[in-house]
């Protein structure tokens, strides 16, 4: 049985590639914050009693800011494979707290290479880092592909390309089987409410049951590659599975517009968007991305992958998703109070 550890289980990301893992027979290991509230619902469905039904999913304190526990726990797992999934992720919020986001992002990267070195795993333990889209930024090649040049436009872009070429670094410098994973925009049901594509479903079907009045945007020209994170993370273990660590760009190879993600969404559910979409300028960013379009030519032709859920496919399964939700809201709030 192969031992994975996997940084931020509980996102998005973590939860698809938990069950996919767990799925191929893994034990998987995850790390997660302490917190005064539990943050483990996207996994809860996972985490059960190993010794009952056998599903093998452990979670552990750790933060990617503490370089000894990470040590520590890679001693004490000695793990196959690691995913370093964690982050401030959120491009948005990397202006309001940019220490954070590099700490985490960029050092915490470092911490876990070190770590790998520091426990002996170097030769059996295979590292995957999330890289991002956002390094690409200011963009200055359509579409983007592996070779692309860098021109990150946030810190958390920033931070990524510090994590990207580390990765690339400790690869070269001591050959170890290290991956970075350019993943462009990969949304789901379980992406965070803060993420604008959430936002816009969420809010959408909440007005359709008269939940919520309206809708507050900011930039609605921003153009993105958006995929599928449950077919995403595929890809992530796809790369540690390879003979020699590379990387690849991972996108569906099309760009839309947030207007055109909302224009999408508010027509699945009968309504016109420009009745209730407001304008509001604390959502704009300081340094805006305008276009990304990623080119995973290179996948398919060496891992013989492509996305299979494509735009309007992918809004379908959000909204329908978030109206279930939106249903259940509404059902509690008809209820009589006491």
């Amino acid at each position: 049985m192969k031992k994975a550890l996997i940084t931020g289980i509980t996102g998005q990301d973590g939860s698809y590639l938990a069950e996919l893992l767990l799925a191929k027979g893994y034990e998987v290991h995850g790390v997660i914050r302490r917190a005064s509230t539990f943050n483990t619902s996207r996994i809860d469905h996972l985490y059960r009693d190993p010794h009952v039904n056998g599903v093998k999913l452990f979670l552990h304190y750790g933060d990617l800011a503490d370089s000894v526990q990470m040590v520590k726990l890679l001693y004490q797992l000695q793990p196959e494979e690691i995913y370093n999934l964690g982050a401030q992720s959120h491009v948005r919020v990397s202006f309001d707290i940019p220490e954070y986001t590099g700490d985490v992002v960029g050092l915490g990267a470092t911490r876990i290479l070190e770590a790998i070195r520091e426990a002996g795993l170097g030769k059996k333990c295979r590292y995957y880092q999330a890289s991002s889209s956002e390094m690409f930024g200011k963009v200055q090649q359509v579409p983007q592909t592996e070779d692309t040049p860098f021109w990150p436009r946030s810190p958390y872009g920033c931070a990524k390309m510090y994590a990207h070429w580390l990765t690339v670094n400790y690869r070269e410098g001591y050959n170890l089987h290290a991956s970075n994973g350019i993943l462009f925009n990969h949304e789901s049901p379980r992406r965070g409410e803060t993420f604008v594509t959430r936002k816009i479903t969420r809010a959408a079907t909440r007005i359709k049951l008269g939940l919520q009045d309206a809708l507050y945007m900011g930039n609605l020209d921003a153009r993105r590659d958006w995929g599928y994170a449950k077919e995403y993370v595929e890809m992530m273990w796809v790369m540690l599975q390879q003979e020699k660590a590379d990387d690849y760009v991972v996108a569906t190879n099309e760009t839309h517009t947030v207007r055109e993600f909302i224009q999408e969404t508010f027509a699945r559910l009968n309504l016109d968007w420009e009745k209730y979409v407001k304008y509001d300028a604390r959502y704009e960013r300081p340094a805006e991305v305008d276009l990304l379009i990623g080119n995973p030519a290179k996948a398919k032709r060496q891992l013989g992958w492509e996305p299979k859920v494509k735009f309007k496919e992918l809004v379908q399964i959000m909204v329908d998703a978030d109206l279930d939700l939106a249903k259940r809201e509404a059902q509690i709030a008809a209820l009589p109070k006491p």
